[in-house]
């Protein structure tokens, strides 16, 4: 059975050549082939007289063109495969994903407004692909509120304890093995509890948050034992916190390797794929590249 290839999208910005240096590191890590595909944008309709746009061939392709001279195959490894499709790229993109183990974009690439931090081709990705879908984020992005971390090499994921995903943790843990990182486990609980009264009933009992804590540390913990031991050389270092997901994962982004979130799971009333508010946060300020990674299906 042939390995799924890692699969960078370029499209000649300086973002796209940042997605494909990852994914040539990363196809290495796993020893898997790389492939870099580019979707032309060509125009469907032309005027009434006016020459059909005809898309170049993928061996002229400059964009391909420049991606061949660039350093992408580890030595020994398979040759890099280069692909050039020619349609939307909202739409294209994300099918890339179904015969990939990772699909791996710039935060925005040539077609997007300046001032737009996460384009939306990479957005569309993130959110459709059936594969984990990495973003690569521009250098110089900013943190205002900063994690304490051990210095060295670190992998950071989001844990729900009242509904953990086990793709996320596995896709973490792997990544984390792969890089010789630790991993950073961030679970948030709300703090203070809001609670509500009706008039002239007896308010409920205070919360003690010590113990809130410790019952979120205990959920983790549980989480997290088989896949320590499937990684016994990945050291986790599980972090209950109080606030907001979205705020500590960004705030643990800086300087990490990677940070690690799951996609929305498709509930029945709302059965369209989405990111999530936590998940769409996290892509629009982490520092480091994110990896969005779609829920298991349970059918």
């Amino acid at each position: 059975m042939s390995t799924l290839p890692v699969v960078a999208a370029v499209d000649g910005s300086e973002d796209g050549w940042r997605a494909l240096d990852w994914a040539r590191d990363a196809a290495r890590r796993r020893g898997a082939p790389l492939r870099v595909a580019h979707v032309r944008h060509h125009a469907v309709w032309t005027p009434p007289g006016a020459p059909a746009v005809v898309p170049p061939a993928p061996e002229d392709d400059p964009v391909l063109a420049e991606a061949r001279a660039r350093p992408t195959a580890a030595e020994g490894g398979p040759r890099p495969e280069y692909v050039g499709l020619d349609g939307a790229p909202g739409a294209l993109l994300p099918e890339l994903g179904a015969e990939a183990q990772l699909l791996v974009l710039g935060s925005r690439g040539r077609g997007g407004f300046a001032g737009l931090l996460l384009g939306s081709n990479s957005l569309t990705a993130a959110r459709d692909a059936e594969c984990p879908v990495v973003v690569v984020p521009r250098p110089g992005r900013t943190v205002d509120v900063v994690l304490p971390a051990e210095p060295g090499p670190r992998v950071v994921v989001g844990l729900k304890v009242d509904g953990p995903d086990d793709t996320t943790l596995d896709l973490a843990f792997t990544e984390a093995a792969l890089l010789g990182a630790r991993l950073q486990v961030i679970a948030a609980y709300p703090w203070p509890i809001q609670t509500w009264t009706a008039p002239g009933d007896l308010p409920a009992p205070l919360y003690d948050q010590d113990a809130v804590e410790h019952e979120t540390a205990a959920l983790m913990d549980g989480f997290l034992a088989p896949h320590r031991e499937r990684h016994p050389g990945v050291h986790a270092d599980p972090l209950p916190a109080p606030g907001d997901a979205a705020a500590l994962l960004v705030a643990a982004s800086k300087d990490a390797d990677l940070v690690v979130v799951g996609r929305h799971r498709r509930r029945l009333l709302t059965p369209a794929r989405m990111l999530g508010s936590v998940t769409h946060a996290v892509l629009l300020h982490a520092a480091s590249p994110v990896a969005v990674v779609p829920p298991t299906d349970p059918h």
